[in-house]
């Protein structure tokens, strides 16, 4: 699926299949990196105003690896100090992981100590700029999904441990937790990790190995606290006995496992992957409270819920007067009624001057649904 990039924000490295000027959108005669800032300063000239991107192409292994997060320019989280403390956060964090990631790939010794210094990055973070925090690694790529995946599983998992009062340190072990949760995955069988439509049952069984192959590995770091190994071993198991690798069945799944699998599955359901859309936050939470009380725990499931809101921080919603926007701040006392910035009419399928909406102070609106912007087909990444 390509993505449409105003020339404003086309960047060196995109792969560029189509472009689009007043008259018409056009395929490109010969589709290509732009790998110079003459090439873009020449589509501009010629009058294009929009490039279609193939974001999967990438330039290099490093780019694999690591993309460097973007950040809207009218961005609204708590000022630009800590929006930008934040990016710098998520981006050391994919950097970190991404090498992690490699040196598994490539049969290296792995280092764990870099990887701790992250997680307690992480839990500083979300105790001193939680809102940016999550709004920045909510800004989600389509590329290099295990890298995001297990970033935003680790800064879900703190932010959880912290509403559940749990002490620093295992918040960093949770965190750690998070981002070796499917280092497993990495030895994958490239067609099967990221195979477009519905698994065969021996394709199945080669995917549910991943938690296997993962021991090993996870062996292998030395100083790896049990905690944080237990969120990557129990993140598939299921309080009814159904789960893998081991099978655990109530009690015998702790509360690090019973976490992991609601934040992993959350996570999963709201990322956009090539066999399916992304889900709303509040369509993701439908779907998970339709697995208690088998897969997840009722109870643990509610308290998530509480914590990151119905409808959390950057995620996109239509209120009753057919304005569309991304909440931006939260109501602690009532999640139905946080603040929204507004720019879109889910009416008119057009922009609107922003406007913000704190809906406890409005009962005449209300949100009638969670949106995605695929949905919508349409991309909110400026006003982020």
């Amino acid at each position: 699926m390509l993505q449409k990039v105003a020339i404003d924000n086309v960047e060196i490295g995109m792969y560029v299949e189509q472009i689009e000027s007043q008259r018409a959108r056009t395929k490109m005669k010969k589709p290509g990196f732009i790998r110079r800032q003459e090439t873009i300063d020449n589509l501009r000239e010629k009058g294009v105003l929009f490039v279609y991107i193939d974001a999967d192409q990438i330039t290099s292994d490093e780019d694999i690896q690591y993309r460097e997060t973007k950040v809207g320019k009218h961005s609204s989280v708590k000022g630009n100090d800590e929006f930008g403390a934040a990016k710098e956060l998520v981006d050391k964090s994919k950097k970190q992981l991404s090498k992690l990631l490699n040196d598994v790939y490539e049969n290296k010794p792995v280092d764990i100590e870099p990887v701790k210094q992250v997680s307690s990055d992480i839990v500083e973070n979300i105790f001193e700029r939680r809102d940016a925090v999550l709004w920045i690694s909510g800004i989600r790529e389509k590329s290099a999904y295990l890298l995001e995946h297990s970033m935003n599983v680790a800064f879900h998992l703190v932010n959880f441990g912290r509403y559940l009062e749990l002490d620093r340190q295992t918040l960093e072990e949770l965190a750690i937790g998070g981002l070796v949760h499917d280092i497993g995955k990495i030895l994958v069988r490239d067609e099967v990790l990221n195979k477009p439509g519905k698994l065969s049952d021996e394709e199945f069984l080669h995917m549910k190995e991943h938690q296997t192959l993962s021991q090993p590995v996870l062996d292998s770091m030395i100083d790896l606290p049990k905690l944080s190994r237990d969120v990557s071993l129990m993140h598939h198991e299921k309080i009814d006995g159904n789960g893998y690798p081991n099978g655990l069945k109530g009690d015998e799944l702790t509360l690090i496992g019973r976490m992991s699998c609601i934040v992993d599955i959350y996570d999963a359901l709201t990322a956009e992957r090539c066999y399916k859309p992304a889900l709303s936050p509040s369509e993701a939470f439908k779907i998970m409270i339709g697995l208690t009380p088998f897969h997840l725990d009722p109870d643990l499931l509610k308290k998530f819920i509480r914590c990151i809101g119905f409808y959390p921080i950057g995620s996109v919603v239509e209120l009753s007067n057919g304005r569309v926007g991304l909440v931006c701040k939260e109501n602690p006392d009532d999640l139905m009624t946080p603040t929204v910035k507004m720019f879109y009419s889910a009416k008119t399928e057009s922009f609107r001057e922003v406007e913000y909406i704190d809906l406890k102070k409005r009962p005449d609106l209300k949100i009638i649904r969670g949106l995605t912007e695929a949905k919508l087909k349409t991309d909110f990444a400026e006003f982020r």
